[in-house]
């Protein structure tokens, strides 16, 4: 099996709407974002918004166990 590579990344930052936006793509791709940081061992630094895509993305990060800062 092969072993999933790091990132060289700590932390990111990530700036997107407090809407959770027009089309359901956007909900899942904010989610999505959050559970590739979470997989790469990256942190998330961001605007601290807890609804619409901002709340996604950090809600999966949080979810999946890494440090949010925002």
């Amino acid at each position: 099996m092969e072993e999933e590579r790091r990132s060289k990344f700590k932390r990111i930052c990530v700036f997107c709407g407090s809407s959770s936006g027009n089309k359901p793509t956007y909900q899942e791709a904010a989610t999505e974002l959050g559970k590739q940081l979470v997989e790469k061992g990256i942190d998330l630094v961001y605007g601290g918004g807890s609804v619409g895509l901002m709340g996604l993305v950090s809600q999966a990060v949080h979810d999946g166990g890494r440090h949010v800062l925002g």
